[in-house]
């Protein structure tokens, strides 16, 4: 009787145990991830001497307004230019990928073509390979064609997503079931419209979901963008931003619009994901039920 009483207390216990260790190492990583955006708020709302005097997070006057009516103003106002490119850059890029992978994944999925195993292989090498490692064949390929130093430079690799087409078919496989597809073409309907008035609007979780995943690679891409252009008025925010940061040695009044600039380039994207969150959510769990 006195063991069943110390297994059961034991197995009362455990799952306690459990559950306080698994919210530690929660609480510990969200502190973590959440560590340097808190710097960043911070820091934001001073000016120059209140960086260097102050404390990281301790709060000093509050200069965020005038920040930002500086960082909007400096050099004639070439942020919103790199703002504006980044915009451009992402959004086209973004919606573009996520139209070429859904249609790719749908492809692999449904139809039965020679070569198929072959040419999914072939994804998936590309999902394996750093992006870094492309950049130069990349910068070779866009100046034998003329295209260095223009947008079309930073447009044109970023359509293409392996890890897209991947997410896609797996979206395919559990959102599109082949019966809805073969009812829509007894009633008429050919492969173009079949995919873009049925399969299209079931996929639109995964749709989401890629284009989050493209939003976030795009947004952040520097290297391909160091590569490819030399021209400051072709800069996206993160290359500008580094720019500014390589000088602040020699320019010291740029070191508070580096910080506030960084604040304002990481906005649009937790925007995005709060917005956007619900399709996100579903859609990763797409493969997860079959």
């Amino acid at each position: 009787m006195t063991s069943l009483r110390t297994d059961r207390a034991r197995a009362t216990r455990t799952p306690v145990t459990s559950r306080l260790v698994v919210n530690a190492l929660l609480a510990v990583s969200a502190l973590y991830a959440l560590m340097p955006l808190s710097w960043l708020l911070v820091a934001a709302t001073k000016d120059r001497g209140d960086l260097f005097s102050t404390g990281a997070f301790a709060l000093a006057d509050f200069q965020l307004f005038a920040n930002l009516g500086e960082l909007f103003s400096y050099g004639d106002g070439i942020y919103l230019r790199w703002l504006g490119n980044t915009v451009l850059y992402t959004v086209v890029a973004s919606v573009l990928s996520s139209l070429v992978s859904v249609a790719a994944g749908y492809a692999f999925d449904k139809y039965a073509f020679r070569g198929k195993r072959f040419g999914f292989g072939v994804v998936l090498v590309g999902v394996l390979v750093p992006s870094t490692v492309l950049q130069l064949p990349l910068y070779l390929l866009a100046s034998a064609a003329g295209l260095v130093n223009t947008y079309w430079a930073v447009l044109l690799p970023s359509l293409v997503n392996p890890f897209g087409v991947y997410l896609a078919r797996v979206f395919s496989e559990g959102y599109v079931p082949d019966e809805t597809l073969e009812a829509a073409r007894v009633d008429g309907a050919g492969e173009l419209r079949t995919f873009a008035r049925v399969a299209l609007p079931m996929l639109a979780p995964g749709f989401v979901t890629i284009f989050l995943f493209t939003l976030t690679a795009t947004w952040n891409n520097f290297y391909g963008a160091l590569m490819m252009l030399n021209d400051e008025k072709l800069f996206p925010v993160s290359l500008g931003l580094f720019t500014w940061n390589s000088s602040v040695q020699q320019q010291p009044q740029l070191y508070p619009l580096v910080i506030v600039g960084s604040l304002v380039a990481v906005l649009p994207l937790v925007a995005a994901f709060l917005f956007l969150q619900r399709f996100w959510r579903s859609g990763l769990t797409a493969g997860a039920v079959k």
